[in-house]
């Protein structure tokens, strides 16, 4: 795996002009969803991706998130982009990184989904996309809720109010034998077939969901 990371970092390049292309792929591009999934990549293979971090915290808008369409006018968030760059951020301080900066902007981004209760919009509190209940794996660039569970689980601190309907309600897809569902399918070219296909038992989303009901106390886990 170190041998194909370097093949990634010596070789791939982002689209650009001129005959190398664009920047290499631990430099990142204009899009923090991509640039959040390559600082969690380049974070756990310990790659060189200080550049990264200090680009998506200048990249955080308003109101505390990310959104890739930003370059074209967005000044609202996005879930999803929200949920890859606050991974990335998680990942690269879980392999020794440490930035103020960094941190703060991580913590608004928490802040964002938390005051939507991870899955509605703040200004109605109307579920913002169905998809966002679906659970799924892998979950690519996609926002669902036990994503952000997951997440929220992995950052250490105990569950928010915020996570509280969340959490029931991964509490209330699991099935009588005690797994839950492959909910949702994303499309794109697939390497290694993890799981499927939908509505079946899914090994990874049992195994996350078990461990967020864990951290939230839930009881009856047997």
């Amino acid at each position: 795996m170190q041998r194909a990371i370097g093949l990634v970092r010596d070789n791939v390049r982002w689209h650009g002009d001129g005959p190398a292309g664009g920047p290499g792929y631990f430099a990142g591009e204009v899009e923090p969803c991509i640039n959040g999934l390559a600082l969690a990549n380049g974070a756990y293979f310990g790659e060189a991706v200080d550049g990264l971090v200090e680009k998506l915290v200048g990249d955080e808008l308003a109101d505390g998130g990310w959104n890739c369409w930003a370059e074209y006018g967005a000044s609202v968030s996005s879930f999803h982009s929200t949920i890859c760059v606050l991974e990335g951020l998680l990942a690269w301080e879980q392999a020794g990184g440490s930035s103020e900066a960094a941190i703060r902007a991580r913590r608004r981004g928490e802040a964002y989904l938390l005051d939507r209760g991870l899955f509605r919009r703040r200004a109605t509190g109307q579920v913002a996309d169905p998809r966002f209940t679906m659970f799924s794996f892998p979950t690519r660039w996609y926002y669902d809720v036990l994503r952000a569970l997951e997440y929220l689980r992995s950052t250490g601190a105990p569950p928010d109010a915020g996570c509280h309907e969340a959490i029931a309600m991964v509490a209330a897809r699991r099935d009588d034998a005690g797994r839950w569902p492959l909910e949702n399918v994303h499309q794109g070219p697939t390497h290694f077939e993890l799981e499927g296909p939908e509505g079946l038992p899914s090994r990874w989303n049992t195994l996350r969901a078990l461990r967020v009901l864990r951290w939230a106390g839930v009881d009856n886990l047997s």
